[in-house]
């Protein structure tokens, strides 16, 4: 199976990261990289791997910025990956002794969130379709994320995947902001009865960050990670009050 997977990164300034990701694929006879024009160290350590394939995109959205990943695989399978991903020894050794069914068109994988390398006991990251066949797919945005949207059944991949985002703190919230003017048009533009309890919930504004933290730290059990726990719940508390506040500027200039 491994020699029939192509795996798809899309990168922009992610040296803190696209090391440890690449290390653990170093079994793809070809890799793909869509790149934003990154500025830092980013190209320098992926012309590194011989097996590293650069296609350079300016940035419009993630979903159309992995369609045109689609178009450079050759191979049937695509596994595709945030630059943060690391997949683990588990995960490779479950690709190995794959066998995809007729039936089955794509892969759904659990995720665990690192914090300083160290991996969580529960994340608010949910499975994603990250193992599918190239020609059944297409991606959608869906506010400042994206989803892959798969014909036919999905398998459940036992082994998992570490999403270890080292990137310092600074970066962190340029993102985050930048994802929270998405999140509000989204929350915005979308009529009430097609939002999910949680988006319905994140436009009360004031509730959301408070929820949030409880739940990563109790309901999810994020106290009993000791500091890394309380890290993690502080930084999903803090974009909530990103996204309050955008949603109260918004809501205010257009009034």
């Amino acid at each position: 199976m491994l020699l029939n997977i192509t795996p798809l990164i899309l990168s922009y300034n992610e040296t803190s990261n696209i090391k440890r990701t690449l290390e653990q694929l170093t079994w793809a006879n070809r890799i793909v990289v869509i790149d934003s024009y990154s500025t830092d160290e980013t190209l320098s350590i992926l012309y590194s791997y011989p097996q590293v394939e650069i296609f350079q995109r300016e940035f419009d959205s993630f979903a159309l910025q992995c369609n045109y990943g689609l178009t450079k695989i050759l191979t049937e399978w695509v596994l595709s990956l945030d630059a943060d991903y690391v997949l683990t020894n588990e995960l490779i050794d479950e690709l190995k002794v794959l066998k995809a069914e007729t039936s089955i068109n794509s892969y759904t994988a659990r995720f665990k969130y690192c914090v300083f390398g160290k991996p969580l006991r529960a994340t608010l990251l949910p499975p994603r379709k990250v193992l599918y066949r190239r020609d059944k797919a297409i991606y959608k945005d869906d506010g400042h994320a994206h989803r892959v949207w798969v014909e036919g059944d999905s398998g459940m991949l036992s082994g998992y995947i570490h999403h270890d985002d080292r990137k310092p703190l600074s970066r962190w919230l340029w993102a985050q902001d930048r994802y929270m003017v998405l999140e509000v048009k989204k929350l915005l533009e979308t009529p009430n009865n097609e939002l999910s309890k949680g988006d319905r919930i994140r436009k009360q504004k004031v509730i959301a960050p408070f929820i949030i933290l409880f739940y990563c730290l109790v309901l999810k059990g994020g106290i009993l990670d000791g500091w890394h726990g309380w890290y993690y719940a502080f930084q999903r508390f803090l974009a909530e009050v990103l996204l309050s506040i955008r949603l109260i500027e918004t809501e205010k200039l257009n009034s």
